[in-house]
């Protein structure tokens, strides 16, 4: 159980913060960059959720969730040795990643296929979906980056990826079933530029 009684701590006012296994790392640190950027990720699914209700509403609020156990994940280094820990570190499962993949099914049957790219945009609950889709992506790759240095739980980087797919399918049924999609004309503005 997580007990927060006193929010300001002065313990990181040196550039430093605490791991999820007590060791003091730079703020700066690749890991702290990759589980900083699932928290942002997160804020912008609370902003997406003020536009949502129903069945997406549901779902984004189990990925918030989701994506709680995922920052746990990531700031607790030594995978190899979560065996021996006192307490059993919260890793992602493979289960969080099958559960993304079929609800990105049951959105996907619904969508006719892209014939173009879409501009992010659309309706309010699309356009902030697709800015979350963005921050996802970035914290999918802060998170690939952790990989290269140190051990990293492949499943986390797996539901990252996942995840902005998630986002794209559900910014389509947010747009009317993907019918108010915003395409992507290529070399419009060119013309546009021509015609003057």
């Amino acid at each position: 159980m997580v007990v927060l009684s006193k929010i300001y701590t002065r313990t990181g006012d040196a550039g430093t913060t605490a791991l999820g296994d007590g060791t003091r790392v730079p703020k700066t640190s690749a890991r702290v960059a990759a589980y900083g950027t699932v928290d942002e990720a997160n804020a912008t699914i609370g902003m997406a959720r003020l536009h949502a209700e129903g069945e997406i509403g549901a779902q984004l609020a189990v990925i918030q969730n989701d994506l709680f156990d995922l920052g746990a994940d990531l700031c607790r280094p030594g995978q190899d040795k979560d065996a021996e820990a006192e307490y059993p570190p919260l890793r992602m499962t493979a289960d969080q990643v099958d559960r993304l993949e079929r609800e990105i099914d049951a959105m996907n049957a619904a969508l006719e296929p892209l014939r173009s790219f879409v501009l992010p945009g659309g309706t309010p609950l699309a356009a902030h979906l697709h800015l979350c889709r963005t921050v996802t992506r970035r914290a999918e790759r802060l998170s690939v980056e952790l990989a290269g240095q140190e051990n990293v739980n492949p499943a986390a980087i797996k539901y990252l990826n996942r995840l902005s797919d998630w986002f794209f399918v559900a910014s389509r049924i947010a747009n009317d079933d993907g019918r108010a999609d915003v395409q992507w004309v290529p070399g419009a503005s060119r013309a546009f530029r021509d015609a003057e």
